[in-house]
């Protein structure tokens, strides 16, 4: 999943796609790297960010998807956690929703369902502005596994196909440094949820804190990332760097299947 960023203050590549012609040739891009699905988000959620207005964000994402949805043979995901901006980008042609709130907001669900669009549920402690100020957890993995099992039972309450639904464990979302380390190390616990596990460690800050690195120096810790948590089990990873990623994962997962 090739991460594309439709804001002007996202952590990574904040500004850099805001114009209608770069974003649309970057998803164009990363298709031609390998992107499998291209995620496009108008609402910054790095640690400290406030939210913007649906109105701004709607204005931000509907016309790069409508564009991108007639030039690619990819899905495409709208990155939102409000259920009006997901309604108009599944209008565009987006057909997943990327909802890091976990739908938090019931009506998400009857858009999802209403559209017949998959929909990714992502565990998250708090609000992106705050997230990150001393979050507590007794035991991350159980903690996490249990609100994704809680949130897929609510999704199928609410008339949502299984087949529909993906789980998303929030890394850097609400989680420490070693929060964040010990639920990738024991990614595979979220497997016996039996749904597809979307995985974000692309450029996060726990990579910049192991390694002392800036955002665009973080391509190899993204990579180290990566191998692992395909080898936990991974399903689906969502990057910025999807040409480096697609190399990684193409290997790991030849190494994988080796072995079974």
């Amino acid at each position: 999943m090739g991460i594309l960023n439709v804001t002007p203050d996202s952590f990574s590549d904040g500004g850099l796609y805001l114009d209608h012609g770069a974003a649309v040739g970057r998803g164009i891009e990363m298709v031609d790297e390998g992107a499998d699905i291209v995620d496009v988000g108008g609402e910054s959620t790095r640690p400290g960010s406030g939210p913007v207005s649906s109105d701004e964000e709607r204005d931000r994402v509907v016309p790069v998807i409508e564009t991108l949805a007639a030039k690619v043979a990819v899905p495409i995901s709208v990155d939102t956690r409000k259920p009006a901006v997901a309604k108009a980008a599944l209008e565009a042609g987006a057909v997943i929703v990327n909802d890091i709130s976990g739908a938090r907001d019931p009506e998400m669900f009857a858009v999802a369902r209403e559209a017949g669009a998959g929909i990714v549920l992502m565990h998250m402690k708090g609000e992106p502005k705050t997230m990150q100020v001393a979050p507590h957890y007794d035991d991350v993995v159980a903690e996490v596994l249990e609100y994704l099992r809680e949130r897929i039972e609510a999704a199928e309450f609410a008339g949502i196909a299984p087949e529909r639904l993906c789980i998303d464990p929030g890394i850097g979302f609400g989680k420490d440094l070693q929060q964040n380390l010990t639920l990738m190390h024991h990614l595979d616990a979220l497997l016996e949820l039996g749904r597809p596990v979307l995985v974000g460690p692309s450029r996060k800050r726990f990579i910049g804190a192991l390694l002392d690195l800036p955002e665009d120096e973080r391509v190899e810790g993204t990579a180290g990332a990566v191998a692992w948590l395909v080898a936990r089990g991974a399903n689906i990873v969502r990057v910025h760097d999807v040409r480096e990623m697609v190399r990684v994962v193409r290997v790991v997962d030849a190494i994988a299947r080796a072995g079974r």
